[in-house]
């Protein structure tokens, strides 16, 4: 089983241009995202986060539930869904601003155990910001790594959530020692800083980076280096691209029986290719339709 850790939220998308257009909800957070994605290609995935009681947080947990995916360790509380406002540009991306204060996510507590059979666990985004929920996905990721599991981490950069952008980067390189692979865009990595070889240097058996369009490139601590190009897709948006590359990825290395940090020095370039050319395709998918919708293994064939 795979397990994604982090928040659940709604998306409140414009429908069309002007800052008093119509939103629509949509069910969103890039774990969550991550988790649906997963459920859709057919992974075994549980959620760990913790939701709202309100019928946000039921329209949530019933999304994870149609895809399959188990929802038995997220938790419940009375306060508010997040709420993410979303603009959309000419070219499709997304920008948010949010409505965090008080709300069931931050309140997450790090739990006693995770499922007996969990082989990897995913973590990212606002979860690893916003206090004191921050703190307790940190304890989950160090001590998941300290079982030897195998973790990934996409940091999905919101800057505006980040009230010291120092301490969080000294934050994000902290975490690296408990990382098996890093995917992050080319966005993130800039505001970051640092780069791939200094970040393999930290931990981290792999490093992904998605370039939108321009396709994806991993790096190796072997010093390797495989890119693959993007998929020609009309954009709609590109909400949850970067959460599909996630679920693909971890697919894919789940098919591959390569989720460890052996499993990955034991992918050659053939096989890198061969995985980054998968989830280009997913992210493609995604890509071509309103909000984040992932695409199922059977719009993506075998891997």
């Amino acid at each position: 089983m795979i397990v994604v850790a982090g928040e659940a939220l709604i998306d409140l998308v414009p429908q069309s241009a002007g800052a008093l257009a119509g939103l629509k909800p949509a069910l969103g957070g890039g774990p969550y995202n991550t988790a649906l994605a997963l459920g859709r290609l057919g992974s075994p995935t549980a959620f760990c986060s913790r939701t709202s009681r309100d019928a946000f947080g039921e329209a949530l947990l019933d999304g994870l539930r149609t895809a399959g995916v188990d929802v038995s360790a997220v938790q419940r509380g009375a306060e508010p869904t997040t709420l993410a406002v979303a603009t959309i540009d000419e070219h499709g991306s997304a920008a948010y601003s949010f409505y965090v204060d008080g709300t069931a996510d931050r309140l997450f507590a790090a739990p006693d155990r995770l499922p007996d059979a969990t082989r990897a666990v995913s973590f990212g985004t606002c979860s690893l910001v916003l206090e004191p929920g921050a703190s307790a996905y940190e304890e989950l990721m160090r001590s998941a790594a300290a079982q030897g599991l195998f973790t990934t981490l996409d940091p999905n950069i919101r800057a505006g959530l980040i009230p010291d952008p120092d301490a969080y980067r000294a934050r994000f390189k902290s975490w690296l020692a408990s990382v098996s692979l890093l995917k992050l865009s080319e966005d993130d990595a800039t505001w970051l800083g640092g780069s791939p070889r200094e970040w393999l240097a930290s931990g981290p058996s792999a490093v992904v980076i998605t370039r939108g369009g321009d396709g994806l490139t991993v790096f190796t601590r072997d010093g390797a280096e495989h890119s693959v190009p993007g998929e020609p897709v009309d954009v709609v948006d590109t909400i949850g691209a970067g959460d599909t590359v996630n679920a693909a990825l971890l697919h894919g290395l789940a098919a591959r029986d390569a989720l460890s940090p052996e499993g990955l020095a034991g992918l050659d370039a053939e096989g890198w290719t061969e995985l980054l050319r998968f989830a280009a395709r997913a992210a493609a998918i995604t890509c071509s339709r309103a909000g984040a919708e992932p695409p199922y293994a059977s719009e993506l064939g075998t891997f």
